[in-house]
């Protein structure tokens, strides 16, 4: 029986999988998605999270800790520098999965693994990324373009708001026949 056996051994010894998941870690953190297999990718998202919360404080022993779990420089500067500013904010959740499919060869299900905060297309921007919105003037009045000129608005008759909605026309023949 398999109680409180969490973890998935992913047909790998001890060593084989520490190793495995320090290098999906480490392209995870260079290139910020990583297309694996679903069982690689769900492995990864708990061994990756913890290490991620970890550089939302860096110190000396969180640096030393997270090494210890990746043993690559360049990724623990990425870390503790570029993407640790963006989680900040964040209380959980850093990774995503997405299932993309069947593999071509062996049909093994394929996942998408990403750092959530660097997705465009689902994250919304920053508000100091935008651009300020635009002010209004509301004193004045507002100005209509016509084919003679311009008028203001105030000259301009606007139809009045039905108070009770007719009954429209059950085919579109009549609706037509009329406008013309």
């Amino acid at each position: 029986m398999r109680h409180g056996n969490k973890i998935n051994k992913l047909s790998r010894t001890a060593s084989h999988r520490r190793a495995l998941m320090s290098n999906m870690a480490t392209a995870l953190i260079t290139n910020k998605r990583i297309f694996t297999t679903l069982a690689k990718a769900k492995a990864l998202r708990g061994y990756i999270e913890p290490l991620l919360t970890k550089s939302k404080t860096d110190t000396m022993t969180n640096r030393r800790v997270v090494f210890s779990y990746l043993q690559d420089k360049e990724a623990i500067k990425e870390l503790f520098g570029n993407i640790s500013n963006k989680i900040a904010n964040r209380p959980g959740g850093y990774t995503r999965v997405l299932h993309a499919g069947n593999r071509a060869g062996d049909n093994a299900e394929i996942a998408m693994i990403e750092l959530v905060d660097y997705n465009e297309i689902y994250s919304k921007p920053s508000k100091s990324a935008e651009t300020p919105a635009k002010k209004t003037r509301r004193g004045k009045t507002k100005v209509t373009k016509t084919e003679d000129g311009e008028v203001p608005a105030a000259e301009v008759k606007k139809p009045r708001a039905k108070k009770a909605a007719a009954p429209k026309a059950e085919s579109t023949e009549e609706t037509t026949t009329t406008e013309e």
